[in-house]
Order: C-alpha cells, then sequence, then structure tokens
C-alpha cells in the first residue's frame, strides 16, 4: 500500500454549525453506506434512532496542560449544534461551540462524526466542570457531565499512569477481552492527573469489516476515566487501517486533537510539559523494521463496500509505513529533545512510543533495530530518562543504558554474526534500594498489558547458558508466500541477542499498570520518581479487577536549579 499523501483522504474538518437539513442528509448516508452488501453486521451496535447524543467522551491536553483541555467526542449522526458548557466552583457556565471533524471508514463505507472543543484561558491546578451536549441530544434534559483538573503550575508533585495495548471489553472483536474493562478502572483507581496510552488502542484493522463499532466500544469503554482526566495516546502498527488516510491514521486523528508539533504531520507525534517533566511522545511505525501494522493473509481479498469506490485489497498487501515521514519526525524529536536538555527548569525527560527497542519477549514481537539506529543515540545525546512502551503484552524493565555492543547478535536461522546495536547497560546490579540515577543511562519499560486477549509474559532465553536472550527485527518482513495456496504470512524477528539489559520480567501475567509519582523536591536537592507496577495475577486465564503491587523503583538526579 502506498503511503504518500492524498488530500481527499484526509478527516473533514468543520464548524459545527449545521442546518437540520445536513444532519438528515449527512444520518442518511451514513444508514445506507453501513448496510451495503455483506457489512450489514456493522450497524449491530447501533441505536435504533441514531442522532447526536454524545458518547465516547475523552480528554487530552492542549499545547499547554495548565491552561488548555480539549473535551472530544461522537456521536451516532451529525451533531446538531454540539457544545459544552464549563464552569469553575460556582462560576457562570460558559458555552463553547464544538469543532466537527469527520471521515468515511475505507472499508465499509461508515461515516463517523466526531467534535472536539478546545478550552483555553483555564487556571492552573483548577477543577471544572463541564457537559457535553447539542439539540439533537436524546438526554438534553440530563446531559452528561463531569469533572477535571488542570495542571498545576510550577514545580509540584503529581502523578500518572500508563499502559498500552488496551483493546475493548467486547470479545466478539479479535484480541479483545473483558479486562479491558478492568484496567480503565485501574486508572481511576489511581486518581492520576493523567494517563499515557502507549499505542495499539484497540486493534480496528484486525477487525477490518467493523472498524469503527470497535473504536466505539472502545471510546466508550475508556470514557469511564477518560471523561475525568487526560488520556494522552500515540499510535501503534493497529492504528493503521487500509484506505483510511495517509498512514491509514484517519481513525486515530479524526477522534484526537493532541498537541501541535508544527509540523506537516499533525497528530502523529507532540510533546508536552507538566512541572518540571518533558514528555515526548513519538510514532514508532515511522521507523521500525517490523511490518506489523494492516495485513491481508489470504486467501481470499478484503473488498470493501462498493459506496467507498475503493477497490479490494488483494492477498499478500500489508500497509507498511517505515520512512513515511522523509525523517520529519526524528528532526522534529532532536530540535526537541536539545531544548528540553538544553532548559534548566527541565529535571526529566519521558518519551512514550509504541513499539519497543529493548524486549525479550519470546511469544511477542521483539526488539527492533530501527528505533536502535534512529532514536536511542539522540536518548543518549539528551538524556531521555525513562522510555514507556507496550507492543509485546507484557512487563519488562531494563537496567539504564547508554551506547551500544556491535557484532554481538546471531541470525535466528544460520547462526550468523548479526549488528543488533546491542544497546549496553550502564549496570546490571539491583541496588537494595531499588534507586536508579537515570541522568547515567536511560530506562526502558515494556508496559503492553492494558487489556488484549493475547497476553505475552513468555520471555526469551538461551538455551546454552539459560540467560535472558531476546528477538530482533533488523530488516523488514515484508509479507511471503505461506505453505496454502494464494495465502502470506510475516516472518518473525529475523536476530537473535543476549538481553544483558533486562533487569526485571513478570513471568506471572501479562497485564498490568505503572504508577509513576513526581516529586519535584527542593531547589538543587534531589527530585525523584518513584514507579510502582502493580500487576493482575490470574487475570491470564480469568480476566480480574485486582491489581497487586509487583514492584517498586526509584528513579532520582540531582535538580538543574
Amino acid at each position: 500500500m502506498s503511503n504518500t499523501h492524498t488530500p481527499n483522504d484526509l478527516p473533514t474538518e468543520q464548524g459545527a454549525s449545521v442546518t437540520r437539513r445536513d444532519f438528515l442528509k449527512l444520518a442518511g448516508a451514513s444508514g445506507l453506506a453501513t448496510a451495503t452488501g455483506t457489512l450489514a453486521g456493522a450497524n449491530k451496535a447501533r441505536a435504533a434512532t441514531p442522532d447526536g447524543t454524545p458518547e465516547q467522551i475523552h480528554l487530552t491536553f492542549g499545547n499547554d496542560p495548565r491552561t488548555e483541555m480539549v473535551i472530544s467526542w461522537a456521536s451516532l449522526a451529525q451533531a446538531v449544534n454540539p457544545r459544552v458548557l464549563i464552569a469553575s466552583g460556582h462560576e457562570r457556565k460558559t458555552t463553547l461551540h464544538a469543532i466537527q471533524r469527520t471521515y468515511t471508514d475505507g472499508i465499509n463505507g461508515e461515516i463517523v462524526c466526531t467534535y472536539h472543543a478546545r478550552l483555553s484561558g483555564l487556571q492552573p491546578g483548577t477543577t471544572y466542570t463541564y457537559e457535553v451536549t447539542a439539540d439533537n441530544d436524546s438526554n438534553a434534559g440530563q446531559p452528561f457531565s463531569a469533572t477535571f483538573t488542570t495542571a498545576p503550575r510550577g514545580d509540584v508533585a503529581f502523578r500518572f499512569t500508563s499502559y498500552g495495548d488496551l483493546a475493548t471489553p467486547n470479545t466478539n472483536w479479535v484480541l479483545s477481552s473483558p479486562q479491558s474493562k478492568f484496567a480503565v478502572a485501574a486508572v481511576e483507581r489511581f486518581q492520576p492527573l493523567f494517563h499515557l496510552l502507549n499505542g495499539d488502542l484497540c486493534y480496528a484493522n484486525l477487525n477490518p469489516t467493523t472498524q469503527p463499532e470497535v473504536w466505539r466500544d472502545f471510546g466508550n469503554n475508556c470514557q469511564t476515566s477518560a471523561a475525568n482526566r487526560a488520556w494522552m495516546p500515540c499510535p501503534g502498527n493497529h492504528e493503521l487501517e487500509f484506505h483510511n488516510g495517509p498512514q491509514g491514521l484517519n481513525s486515530y486523528l479524526t477522534r484526537y486533537t493532541l498537541p501541535d508539533n508544527g509540523t506537516a504531520y499533525p497528530g502523529r507525534w507532540y510533546t508536552f510539559r507538566v512541572g518540571s517533566v518533558q514528555f515526548v511522545s513519538l510514532d514508532a511505525d515511522d521507523v521500525i523494521y517490523q511490518d506489523g501494522a494492516a495485513f491481508v493473509a489470504g486467501p481470499s481479498a478484503l473488498v470493501p463496500a462498493a459506496s467507498t469506490g475503493n477497490a479490494p485489497i488483494e492477498p499478500g498487501t500489508s500497509l507498511y509505513v517505515r520512512g513515511y515521514s522523509n525523517g520529519e519526525q526524528t528532526r522534529w524529536l532532536e530540535q526537541t529533545l536539545r531544548g528540553a536538555s538544553g532548559d534548566d527548569s527541565v529535571d526529566w525527560i519521558i518519551v512514550q512510543m509504541h513499539q519497543d527497542a529493548l524486549t525479550s519477549s519470546k511469544t511477542g514481537n521483539g526488539s527492533d533495530k530501527g528505533i536502535r539506529e534512529a532514536w536511542l543515540p539522540l536518548f543518549d545525546r539528551y538524556g531521555v530518562d525513562l522510555v514507556v512502551c507496550g507492543h509485546d503484552h507484557d512487563y519488562e524493565r531494563s537496567h539504564p543504558v547508554r551506547g551500544c555492543n556491535h557484532n554481538t547478535g546471531v541470525d535466528a536461522t544460520t547462526g550468523q554474526p548479526v549488528d543488533t546495536l546491542q544497546p549496553r547497560p550502564v549496570t546490571t546490579s539491583h541496588p537494595s534500594n531499588n534507586t536508579y540515577d537515570t541522568s547515567q543511562g536511560t530506562i526502558h519499560l515494556i508496559l503492553g498489558g492494558g487489556g488484549t486477549d493475547a497476553p505475552l509474559d513468555v520471555y526469551g532465553v538461551d538455551a546454552g547458558d539459560g540467560l535472558p536472550q531476546a528477538k530482533v527485527f533488523t530488516k523488514p518482513n515484508r509479507p511471503v508466500l505461506g505453505t496454502t495456496a494464494n495465502t502470506y504470512v510475516r516472518n518473525a524477528a529475523d536476530a537473535l541477542e543476549d538481553a544483558i539489559w533486562s533487569a526485571q520480567r513478570d513471568t506471572g501475567t501479562g497485564y498490568g499498570i505503572a504508577v509513576f509519582d513526581v516529586d519535584p523536591g527542593q531547589s538543587r536537592g534531589k527530585t525523584t520518581i518513584t514507579m510502582n507496577y502493580y500487576h493482575a495475577p490470574g487475570a491470564d486465564t480469568t480476566p480480574t479487577a485486582e491489581y497487586v503491587l509487583f514492584e517498586t523503583i526509584v528513579l532520582e538526579k540531582t535538580r538543574r536549579c
């Protein structure tokens, strides 16, 4: 599949002041498209009479989390006069009209309507109450309401949480599991200021004829938390969908309004700051070797609804977008990291992405040399403290790493030497107080235990010495013919290396949530981030709401000012 820009494929954004005639026209078109051919089943979860009732409500930070918040939602038909009413304390409610953003799903032809209200001029560290409604909201008498709190001003303590690979609670969808509901509830249990969602949000591209419905179930599940606090996502390989815009990201980009990055690729990567911590969110699909996005294995083609006008997608086709930004993301990343590293008021740099540079999962995907080539040298140069990922559905923590060892890997088939750029641990000891100075090296966390039905908590072991071993993609694994006629496969990672950088692996369950407490400390003194990882024993076989402490580590360094 091509990864070039096609302007007509981009989501459509416009003011949301529509006439009732426009509303009826769009609602009718949507109903016709989803009833086409064998795709009628995609409409099974729809209400009897779709209207503008808000659902899938979620928050994201604007460019400045202290003063800006974006409230986003969807409706089953086009909303008439969609709006937010907001107030702080006993203030009078202020009305803000939303911007409408739509796209037509490239496989089943369904028109998806989303809305975004950007709130600015807010007060730091302040709790606001808001309502979301529309003229054709069936709950207009008692519209949806919730509260959120803006980020604090200055260097104060705060909490954030993180995991990736969430899926939905609806087991009709591939890779979904009831554990997804418990994972969202876990965020609320810990009451963070915000949550980092590390890619592979709902796996809609594994359910290609019903993608909008999968996204809907995901959004409504997340709403129980994401309507109360910002959920800050990054795209993963399962956000890339056939015929859904450049890089296949229309479903993702239509639903989320994220901080501006000042490039030709809005929403795909961004940065924001809370207190003395600079957060950087990346799209690793741009640099990885692994081909892991939308794929037609065969033997039959994937045939879009006739209403889309899109051609069938033949067996052996994959949506491979490595290099789509032509280096623009990496140039932006270096500029962003250089700015943060040179700012004495920034003590911590934390990077979020989906795919992994350091993972030793045996049953999962593996590490990717593409990230090691493009970004790990920048992390070293500018002192990134922590990287949080998903992709492999488990928990793994690295030792602090800096630099790499060359020619230490082997080809997984032939055993011949391969340069995997093996990350070099600064230390392999385990401090008695579990405290690490990340000014000496970057710690990588695999937090892929959101809520899929495929936990991957089995790890690689070298049969010769019993030590941890990792798979590594060092080249693309494009589709090749399988053993059955007209079927295709994508091979596993091509190389192996000793995982000398692996410090901790959770072999008990693939599910969990990381809770981070930032303590800014005193001027010229120590600042810390305490990470408590809670896992869900037994969830690999039976979904559970019980998350218990697995390990605690402390990241510590001297404040810069």
